[in-house]
């Protein structure tokens, strides 16, 4: 018999419910946020050496968070250039939450915005076809590497648009997060339907390697409080769990002894840690930071 589990990201408006729900019990955005503070200074730090305009790239952009902290560090760095940001991001309500966003900024004097709703691989297939390769000083491509059918080729064509100084960073959870440890255990037996794909940071320096490409890995810290996950019935945990899963309505339609093993995985060392009587989800990311 088919099971009846079928993909999150089957149904658009639950993914983005779930979505905001992982941010807010996640320490997700602050991690990046620390990164952004601590070290991304000297990431960019020779990016406009000797340059009037800066050429940013934000692949798979969202709603434009991480992206406008991103510019404040480049303008920071180079006071006197100008910046063109261009966005690549598929979703239309993404796009306009990142104008409210745009609108509401108060420091973003010298940045030019250009959004593009496609995906990577449609941006990728029309400059292809209109003969153009633009060069950028910085590209970032912030946790959207799951969405492409092929990752190690996605690297290559935006490396391959990199400017002589420039850097290419790439965020993902990290090969030692929790989640690493659920998708190789019980990826098989989630709905993917091709929507998305499992990877890691774990996974790219063999890809990188193979492509002869110098870069450097870093690990941040961060968890995610799953504790409502094991409260039966709580709407919140039921919310949490389809995002773990990627798995619309886990809690209903996942086959009992499934369920079992995976909310038993959830509880353990490789997944979570508990604390005051809390279960907190690994959610490390790794970021790399790729050079010409």
């Amino acid at each position: 018999m088919a099971s009846p589990m079928r993909s999150l990201l089957a149904d658009p408006d639950r993914y983005l419910q779930s979505f905001r729900l992982f941010l807010e019990r996640s320490t997700e955005h602050q991690s990046m946020q620390e990164f952004v503070e601590r070290q991304l200074p000297d990431v960019i730090a020779s990016i406009g050496d000797g340059k009037s305009t800066i050429n940013v790239l934000s692949v798979g952009g969202g709603a434009g968070e991480m992206d406008l902290q991103i510019l404040s560090k480049i303008r920071a760095r180079y006071p006197g250039a100008t910046i063109n940001n261009d966005v690549i991001e598929p979703s239309a309500d993404q796009i306009a939450k990142y104008k409210e966003r745009v609108a509401q900024a108060s420091n973003l004097e010298n940045v030019n915005f250009t959004w593009h709703k496609e995906t990577a691989y449609e941006y990728e297939s029309r400059m292809k076809a209109e003969k153009k390769t633009k060069k950028w000083d910085f590209i970032h491509m912030i946790q959207m590497l799951y969405y492409v059918k092929d990752v190690p080729a996605t690297i290559r064509y935006f490396h391959s648009l990199l400017a002589s100084q420039a850097k290419l960073l790439i965020i993902l959870v990290s090969g030692k997060s929790g989640w690493e440890t659920l998708w190789k255990k019980y990826g098989s037996s989630f709905p993917l339907e091709d929507l998305c794909s499992y990877v890691s940071s774990g996974d790219l320096p063999r890809m990188l390697d193979s492509a002869g490409l110098k870069y450097q890995l870093y690990e941040l810290p961060s968890h995610m409080d799953i504790t409502s996950c094991f409260i039966e019935g709580d709407k919140d945990g039921e919310l949490l769990l389809d995002f773990l899963t990627e798995t619309l309505d886990f809690a209903q339609t996942a086959p009992p002894e499934l369920k079992r093993q995976l909310m038993e995985e959830l509880r353990k060392p490789g997944c979570s840690e508990l604390r005051d009587g809390k279960v907190f989800f690994n959610n490390n990311l790794g970021v790399i930071v790729i050079e010409p």
